[in-house]
């Protein structure tokens, strides 16, 4: 018997020195991985078995109908396969004056991309430090939700897949401006003690306007129906929680955390303030709130009159910077040799969480459309050949971002398309980003 007991002790050991080894193998693998990723790098398309011509010859087409019927006056796209950047131009002006070209290092208002690039990194990174958890109740980190019958139940889940009933949207420009003139109570021509959030030239924001922000959210209707009903209200409160359970202002800890070291010099908040050599291309011509010419300040009012700081749109910043946050999200988390986020949570923020309820919505990242590979391009969103593991945000100034990590292939789209009116949809009605999108699905050198 004691032969045997030895016997098996030895099996044993066997077995826990090739697990050991195993285990030291995957870390050095993962670790590997890590240390040969160098970040995006420039290459051509046929590196990565694209045809050139062919991805030429339907981007400028596509681009030239925009133009010409007025989509946009310029834009600029890029696109990244296989961690190379393989495509980037501009097309056009900044405005239909035609005097300034669009330019490679040109920063633009991102609009609602500043959802998924600029507070949602910042949860991700709170899930994965344990300070958030998505299936409490939201108001265990917003306490005044907490009194709210309609609201104490709502999860972070719910909340950020669209799925809580929330109310799109409040305007409150509505709330400064009475019979087309400006409030004194809350916006002053010049920047004095208690209107320190500049939102213009010639227009300080009072500093306390977010209380008023909060109240109105918080005393915002709540859809008994539980569908998918986008909103972007909680984008506005998610700066001020992140700064509560980080004791860091929003802006310095995604700063910090993300835009420093993934190397995006240009992405952030009030571009106007940072002397920057690159050019703000312009938005709106706006009639109502600022009487001018938008260029340099956020276009969204809501970001506006909370100082141009926000979740919901505020963020500023070049093709080549976004391009570095997206592919980092489309590594899973990580980027040159640095891990941001755990490959566990981007997986669940990215994936969609209630298919069952027609809803195809990931955590505050959009998806494709559930049946998208059986739509014809003029339905699909975005490219029909876009996988189910895809996922990206548009902006309301026409900023459209796209990672894919199944198919590695990163893409960028912006343009100005509220300039000179918000009122201008020809970008939608020609279909524009989704069609480029799929260029890149079509041009394989085998096709």
């Amino acid at each position: 018997m004691k032969k045997w007991n030895n016997h098996f002790i030895f099996i044993l050991i066997g077995i826990l020195f090739v697990f050991s080894n195993l285990q030291a193998q995957s870390k050095q693998s993962n670790n590997l991985d890590l240390s040969l990723d160098k970040g995006l790098t420039y290459g051509l398309p046929s590196d990565v078995g694209l045809d050139s011509s062919y991805i030429r010859h339907r981007v400028d087409s596509i681009m030239t109908h925009a133009i010409r019927n007025n989509a946009f006056p310029g834009a600029q796209l890029l696109v990244a396969k296989d961690r190379k950047i393989i495509f980037h131009e501009a097309f056009g002006f900044h405005t239909y004056d035609s005097i300034q070209k669009v330019a490679l290092d040109d920063i633009y208002d991102l609009a609602s991309v500043t959802k998924i690039t600029g507070p949602l990194p910042a949860l991700m990174k709170l899930h994965d430090e344990g300070k958030l958890d998505l299936d409490a109740p939201f108001s265990t980190y917003w306490e005044p939700w907490s009194k709210a019958k309609d609201k104490k139940d709502l999860t972070l889940r719910e909340i950020l897949s669209h799925q809580a009933g929330l109310e799109p949207y409040i305007v409150f420009l509505d709330e400064v401006i009475k019979n087309g003139k400006i409030k004194r109570r809350y916006i002053r021509p010049y920047r004095k003690r208690g209107f320190e959030n500049k939102a213009y030239d010639n227009l300080y924001i009072k500093t306390n306007f977010y209380k008023k922000v909060n109240r109105a959210i918080n005393k915002s209707e709540v859809s008994n129906t539980k569908k998918y009903k986008y909103s972007g209200l909680s984008f506005l409160i998610y700066p001020q929680l992140i700064k509560q359970l980080t004791g860091v202002p929003y802006d310095e800890f995604v700063g910090t955390n993300f835009y420093t070291p993934l190397g995006c010099s240009t992405l952030g908040f009030n571009p106007s303030t940072k002397n920057y050599p690159n050019t703000i291309v312009p938005t709106e011509v706006d009639t109502l709130f600022r009487k001018t010419l938008t260029q340099g300040w956020v276009h969204d009012e809501n970001a506006a009159l909370l100082g141009g700081i926000s979740g919901n749109a505020g963020l500023f910043g070049t093709a080549t910077d976004l391009a570095r946050l997206m592919q980092m999200y489309a590594n899973g988390g990580s980027y040159a040799g640095k891990r941001y986020l755990s490959e566990k949570t981007v997986n669940e923020f990215t994936k969609i969480q209630y298919p069952e309820n027609e809803n195809r919505r990931g955590l505050g990242f959009d998806k494709p459309l559930l049946n998208n590979m059986e739509l014809p391009l003029e339905d699909a969103y975005p490219a029909p050949e876009a996988s189910a593991e895809s996922f990206g945000h548009s902006g309301f100034t026409g900023t459209f971002v796209w990672a894919d990590p199944k198919n590695q292939l990163v893409f960028i789209f912006l343009s100005n398309r509220v300039y000179p009116t918000r009122e201008n949809r020809n970008l939608y009605a020609l279909n524009v980003r989704s069609a480029l999108h799929q260029v890149f699905y079509k041009a394989a050198l085998s096709q």
